[in-house]
């Protein structure tokens, strides 16, 4: 089914039995890039899921009967997001440190060899993990935002999008451990004192800064708007880009984008931020 791939037009000889990450994906240099980048990913995501109905079938238990759950009564978005997760887990998602899963404690033995990241993060990131909540906010706020009410039968459809929104939500706003490693680095002393003063609120404040969580609701909106847009075929945009006509029209209301990280994203960053902070400096 597959082509074979000719041996001699590798470049190198995989080692089966070792792999190092040779990229400089996780770097802290690399943070503000990769928090953009997704950005654009939890964009589109919404705007695919918002073509379909709100179809609650796929949350409820059993809204739809999935014979092969792990377990009784689940949910068709809860068997997808771990069969998901199994697929994954297997190619070594999970052991990458930008990485956490819905369903850490099922995840299946590796099909690949273990891979070397460099260490950038303390070990207590590893325990840190806010996916409940984030699948939370989902169902209960998201949802309800971005699609009609109604069933249009696109069971299989809506829950592929939703899998794909929630993976990246999640890994959005686990970047807060890199975000926090970053910032400890630049001011060590200060951190330091506060993690010793087991101090929550002065770490929240210290982290934030309202002027650049600002201009980061303005951007996802103008990306919401943008993206949203329909072109013609001489080029012409059908949708505005004003803020009236990006509501009326948009696939996805930029608003509700906007209010997604002003009340959810930007928010659970920062508790992750100062989660792991308040432990940076255990053994």
């Amino acid at each position: 089914m597959f082509p074979r791939v000719n041996a001699s037009m590798d470049t190198a000889t995989v080692d089966c039995t070792t792999a190092r990450d040779l990229s400089n994906v996780l770097s802290l240099n690399n943070i503000r890039q990769t928090l953009i980048r997704l950005e654009d990913t939890i964009i589109f995501g919404l705007i695919e899921r918002a073509q379909f109905a709100r179809n609650s079938a796929v949350y409820e238990e059993p809204g739809v009967e999935v014979p092969g759950c792990s377990r009784p009564g689940c949910s068709l978005l809860e068997y997808i997001l771990r069969e998901t997760e199994q697929i994954h887990g297997r190619i070594r998602r999970y052991t990458s440190p930008d990485e956490n899963a819905y369903f850490p404690e099922a995840l299946p033995s590796l099909l690949l060899p273990p891979i070397t990241y460099e260490q950038v993060l303390a070990p207590c990131a590893a325990s840190i993990n806010l996916n409940e909540s984030i699948l939370k906010l989902y169902l209960e706020h998201l949802m309800p935002e971005i699609t009609e009410p109604g069933d249009d039968g696109n069971y299989g459809s809506a829950a592929m999008y939703d899998v794909m929104i929630l993976q990246a939500l999640s890994k959005r706003i686990h970047y807060g451990k890199f975000v926090a490693e970053s910032k400890f680095l630049s001011q060590t002393e200060k951190y330091t004192r506060l993690i010793h003063a087991h101090d929550s609120e002065g770490l929240m404040a210290a982290i934030t800064d309202a002027v650049v969580e600002a201009k980061v609701i303005q951007r996802v909106a103008r990306k919401a708007a943008i993206f949203g847009q329909d072109v013609g075929a001489a080029g012409d945009v059908i949708v505005g880009t004003d803020s009236e006509a990006a509501e009326q029209n948009a696939k996805v209301r930029p608003q509700a984008v906007a209010q997604l990280y002003k009340d959810w994203v930007m928010p659970l960053t920062k508790k992750v931020e100062v989660d792991y902070l308040l432990r940076r400096l255990e053994d």
